[in-house]
């Protein structure tokens, strides 16, 4: 039996993975398919990933494409989310901010540098013709339950997440959303090491057609949404919203795709270059 190591978040996107490691379709690969939740995000899979702590990570677009730039051995091998991810804007329930554009020049929560919360500031400040060197400050959190911290004690004054995972805290009155910043592209990849790509290829394979083929199934599970509102901890209407909101894939994301992510990128100061496509991104 090889084991495989693989992060992601613990959300639902990623329920796809639980199921299927829970009927033991990788073990009958000879594949000891170990999860690893990272409640830090897409910053602390690029750490882990880069580590060799994990082989591969579902993880943001936008995150991984900026680590390979910045020299993390590790390449894209699929789409796994194709439908944008809708990040929420959040505020302590007590604060007096009310609008988006009251948030300028205010300290974000992130959970840190180069993480999803942390870019995606810059996307809505871009949104909003902020200026990206004045009215950008930020603090660092860690996770979601230092962001409740955070921003409860004052120590930021606003943070992004993604806005089903956090609805049940804007349902406890512990956070307000005033507003949301969709992404301006596919949410999720699936990455792995190069070491993992070289060694491991048969592997990998396996992994991608049991993943994809649970992926193509998922919406039409009998009482899927029940099942994620219960796991969840979700009303069950914001599943089924989030459910009609969200697509999978089971392909190699496109040239076009890559290019779209990196000129955003490059112009928001965040990569220092444009690079090619087969330096990101490897077919399985």
């Amino acid at each position: 039996m090889r084991t495989v190591n693989i992060g992601g978040v613990p959300e639902h996107f990623n329920l796809a993975w639980y199921l299927t490691l829970k009927e033991g379709l990788y073990k009958k690969e000879g594949i000891n398919l170990r999860w690893h939740d990272y409640y830090g995000g897409t910053g602390a899979m690029c750490q882990a990933l880069e580590s060799g702590a994990i082989d591969i990570a579902v993880i943001l677009t936008e995150g991984i494409i900026k680590d390979i730039i910045n020299g993390n051995p590790s390449k894209i091998v699929q789409t796994f989310v194709k439908s944008p991810l809708i990040w929420g804007i959040h505020v302590a329930a007590h604060s007096n901010f009310k609008t988006i554009n009251q948030l300028k020049e205010k300290k974000a929560a992130i959970s840190r540098y180069g993480s999803g919360s942390h870019l995606m500031a810059y996307i809505n400040a871009e949104n909003n013709n902020w200026d990206l060197d004045k009215d950008l400050k930020f603090e660092v959190i860690e996770n979601l339950e230092g962001a409740i911290k955070g921003l409860t004690n004052g120590e930021a004054d606003y943070f992004m997440w993604e806005k089903f995972t956090t609805k049940p805290i804007v349902d406890d009155g512990i956070f307000n959303r005033i507003g949301t910043c969709p992404t301006p592209w596919p949410c999720f990849v699936i990455a792995a090491s190069d070491n993992f790509i070289k060694n491991s290829g048969d592997d990998l394979k396996a992994i991608l057609r049991i993943i994809n083929n649970a992926t193509t199934e998922f919406k039409d599970l009998k009482d899927i949404d029940k099942m994620i509102s219960k796991r969840y901890n979700q009303k069950l209407e914001d599943v089924q919203e989030w459910l009609s909101l969200t697509e999978w894939s089971q392909s190699l994301i496109s040239s076009d795709t890559i290019t779209e992510v990196q000129k955003q990128l490059y112009a928001l100061n965040i990569i220092p270059k444009i690079e090619k496509y087969e330096n990101l991104v490897v077919k399985i």
